[in-house]
């Protein structure tokens, strides 16, 4: 059984550490208010970019520009997978490793060719224990402030670079979408070929359909969109994961507060309760000498 010396430095360390957990909730939710309004600020920019592209590949003849249809092969995939610089966010990270994990397992299991680019030491550092031969570049944003569209652009613009000189087929990015504080959903997007998303809510045209005429051709809008496209999926998929991470992590130290205060109701009833023993120990000892007298 510990001392009463124990009992008193355990419970001062936990208290320490609740302090730690409560400030670390508050900064949390400070920065929450302004990574969620720069996630909501992004989608709509990125959901029109999406219809757009939608209403010009619908008129475009076969083939097209490659990132919309491809190189016509599917064997080597590449996964960007983008996830916290730090962790104390409860399962932030692991859920969107997971995700990425299912998927590597999958693409392995049908003889794919997998390559991955990490955005995000947390991820890295899951993923690398288990598939540190796939992984072929780090991406740190540790030093920023706060995330702007150039550091999204340049991992837009090496991607393509990357599809242009031939190094995959298939790109795949991961990332967090926020929903609440307490629910983030680990979410795989196809950046190439571009997945283009139909609004299922749209109502039906009826009658002949309206005819477009593009200035210059449909083929050259899509070859400058489609680029800037992709930038503006991973500027998304970071803000989204900015949000994700601080809902995550005030989540996470909320839990980690209430079980702080949990453990210091449990010592120091235990330190009362041995406090209290060691007393009534010594009133015996002292009332058996004094009867021995």
């Amino acid at each position: 059984m510990p001392s009463l010396k124990d009992l008193r430095n355990r419970i001062s360390s936990v208290k320490a550490t609740q302090k730690i957990t409560k400030a670390m909730q508050m900064v949390a939710a400070a920065k929450l208010r302004r990574a969620q309004a720069a996630a909501e600020a992004a989608r709509p920019y990125a959901e029109r970019m999406e219809s757009v592209l939608a209403n010009l590949a619908a008129g475009v003849s076969t083939g097209g520009p490659q990132l919309l249809a491809g190189n016509g092969k599917d064997d080597v995939h590449l996964l960007v997978v983008a996830t916290a610089e730090r962790g104390l966010c409860g399962a932030f990270n692991s859920s969107i490793v997971r995700l990425a994990r299912e998927h590597i397992n999958r693409l392995q299991g049908q003889g794919k060719t997998v390559k991955i680019i990490c955005v995000g030491k947390k991820g890295y550092d899951q993923l690398r224990r288990q598939y540190e031969k796939e992984i072929i570049e780090l991406i740190e944003l540790r030093g920023l402030r706060q995330i702007g569209f150039e550091n999204a652009d340049d991992i837009g613009k090496k991607i393509i670079e990357m599809f242009d000189a031939g190094a995959f087929d298939v790109a795949t990015l991961f990332f967090s979408r926020f929903k609440s504080v307490i629910s983030q959903i680990p979410t795989a997007q196809q950046l190439i070929p571009a997945q283009i998303a139909v609004n299922e809510n749209a109502p039906a045209v009826e009658g002949p359909q309206a005819s477009y005429e593009y200035e210059p051709g449909q083929d050259e809008i899509l070859s400058t969109l489609l680029p800037r496209n992709i930038s503006v999926q991973v500027f998304r998929a970071l803000l989204e994961n900015a949000a994700s991470e601080q809902g995550a992590r005030m989540s996470a130290m909320d839990n980690a507060t209430r079980n702080a205060g949990d453990m210091i109701k449990k010592q120091t009833t235990l330190y009362n309760r041995s406090r209290q023993a060691m007393i009534t120990k010594e009133l015996i000892e002292i009332i058996s000498g004094a009867e021995a007298l």
